[in-house]
């Protein structure tokens, strides 16, 4: 049943990369053709706290996009973090609560690495749209930091957000946006992680985020 699940989605995906491509022949002048950006929640992490201490994600992600036309833009997501807690743990499950009183953190932590692809899709004037497939790579790490195991997962977003440029040539940007994600495949979990794991959802609702970015 996982492995037809996972031939419909990734069907569906390519289908949408799919009629992207088709609507190239129709695209307009698109003035800057390429786009990099980053989530604003890499910068805190890097002045807030030690890079080693208990609680800091690792949080590191890239984007690299290109504009098929005036609508539709695909692109690449490379992504790593370090999950300290579950991540399926949502705001009125008492999320920050739970970070403050250490009662859901891990054994240890768990690496999660990818690279993975997107499509955004404007909607009106800056609204935006945008899905993303992050199949991950992870690493189970016990609490002095040696390695414990390996897994994989595969991580699925959607954003809704609002696309404002800035500057003489609109190059520089910024895309506030609130996203929700669920993941699955989440494999090989050693079970100290997964006893924790299965107390909670396999998704996440509405995280805001803001992402800082340059066209070229």
């Amino acid at each position: 049943m996982k492995k037809q699940l996972f031939i419909l989605f990734a069907l569906v995906t390519f289908n949408t990369f799919a009629q992207s491509n088709f609507e190239k022949g129709k695209k307009s002048d698109v003035i800057n053709e390429y786009r990099v950006s980053f989530p604003g929640i890499i910068i805190p992490q890097l002045f807030e706290k030690s890079w080693n201490d208990r609680t800091n994600t690792q949080h590191i992600e890239f984007h690299i996009k290109r504009n098929i036309d005036d609508k539709n833009i695909i692109g690449l997501k490379f992504a790593t973090w370090r999950l300290f807690q579950p991540m399926g743990i949502l705001w009125w499950d008492g999320l920050l609560d739970k970070v403050e009183s250490e009662t859901e953190f891990y054994p240890g932590h768990v690496r999660e690495s990818g690279v993975g692809v997107s499509y955004q899709r404007m909607l009106w004037k800056g609204l935006f749209a945008t899905v993303e497939v992050l199949p991950q790579f992870k690493t189970y790490l016990d609490e002095e930091g040696e390695k414990i195991g390996n897994g994989f997962k595969l991580y699925n977003s959607f954003h809704l957000g609002y696309h404002l440029a800035f500057g003489k040539k609109k190059r520089f940007f910024v895309e506030p946006q609130v996203h929700s994600q669920f993941w699955v495949f989440d494999t090989n979990t050693p079970d100290a992680f997964k006893q924790l794991d299965d107390k909670w959802r396999n998704y996440f609702l509405f995280e805001p985020n803001i992402y800082l970015g340059l066209k070229f």
